[in-house]
């Protein structure tokens, strides 16, 4: 059943724009596309964070970049999408493997202040660009062209254009994590001096990894501007970047499905709560609370009743073993 679920939930989520008409949820197009978006965003950050133990407190600067990254070429008149979007990936991935040359170098809470402090000097650039809107931001004028008879201005068709994205992204970081790559990089997290001392590369590995998420953010951003027809600087800010990392532990650190899980959670109930009360951040505050206590693994690392007994059934059956042997 956890092998197929993320079948199940892919072919629900491709029926979604067909099924939302007939029930009154046309809305609900969009807004699941915006969720699809920011779950790439935190799969990325939980990339980094939950398998490679790097607490960046700064990511949605890359989301920034490849969001202003797209904005610079669509300006200058480039409208296929599947120029825009890997260019806003590379160029975001290109920043964060510059920032990750300094940022790698440090630990702990000194790693986090600067991933902070190079996500502010980002911020500030983008407020400073004044062809861009600067503080004010920039509307979109058309969205790209993807071609093969695609129209992103049909909300359906965008929707599973970026549905598409969201399953190749996932596959390709699920085969990162499984390979060679991904298990020395849960190495490095758990013991980065062993994982030296056996001859790793430990400072490149790391470098690819932040480098690989910082891409990922940026094709995020490019998505989120096309999605809304607008970027601001604001989507940089360091709240930002710390709602991404709430996202990731409400959905399991370390867990594959922890960053969607976390984001659909985050941004539905969201959704739901600032329609009774404007201090919606109150009720997630409190959400965020229970989850750390109840559930330290995360939404999408909850263990059912009948999980629970399968994986206590070996202990239980050696320890039987154990008292006959004796």
């Amino acid at each position: 059943m956890a092998r197929a679920f993320p079948w199940i939930a892919l072919a629900l989520l491709a029926a979604f724009p067909l099924l939302a008409p007939i029930v009154g949820l046309d809305y609900y197009v969009s807004f699941v596309r915006r969720v699809l978006i920011f779950a790439l965003a935190a799969a990325s950050l939980n990339f980094i964070l939950g398998f490679g133990g790097l607490v960046a407190l700064g990511h949605m600067g890359f989301v920034g970049v490849g969001a202003y990254t797209m904005v610079a070429l669509a300006d200058a008149g480039q409208v296929s999408a599947w120029l825009l979007w890997p260019a806003a990936a590379v160029v975001a991935g290109g920043v964060a493997a510059l920032v990750g040359l300094v940022a790698l170098r440090t630990r702990g809470v000194y790693f986090i202040m600067i991933t902070l402090a190079f996500a502010q000097m980002l911020y500030f650039a983008a407020v400073s660009l004044r062809a861009y809107g600067g503080d004010d931001g920039y509307n979109l004028m058309q969205r790209p062209e993807p071609g093969l008879g695609l129209d992103l201005a049909n909300e359906p068709t965008f929707y599973w254009v970026v549905l598409a994205l969201f399953a190749a992204v996932m596959t390709l970081l699920t085969r990162a994590t499984r390979a060679r790559f991904g298990q020395a990089l849960m190495g490095i997290r758990d013991n980065e001096v062993r994982m030296q001392a056996m001859g790793y590369p430990v400072a490149r590995l790391k470098l690819v990894a932040f480098a690989l998420a910082g891409a990922v953010a940026g094709l995020a951003g490019a998505l989120l501007v096309t999605h809304n027809n607008f970027v601001s600087p604001s989507v940089m800010h360091w709240t930002q970047s710390a709602t991404l990392i709430v996202m990731v532990v409400i959905g399991g650190v370390g867990h594959r499905w922890g960053g969607p899980v976390g984001a659909a959670v985050w941004i539905g109930l969201e959704e739901v709560v600032r329609r009774f009360t404007e201090y919606w951040h109150l009720p997630l505050g409190l959400l965020l609370i229970a989850i750390v206590f109840l559930a330290p693994r995360g939404l999408a690392g909850l263990r059912w009743p009948a999980r629970r007994r399968r994986a206590a059934a070996p202990a239980a059956t050696g320890a039987v073993a154990e008292g006959s042997a004796t």
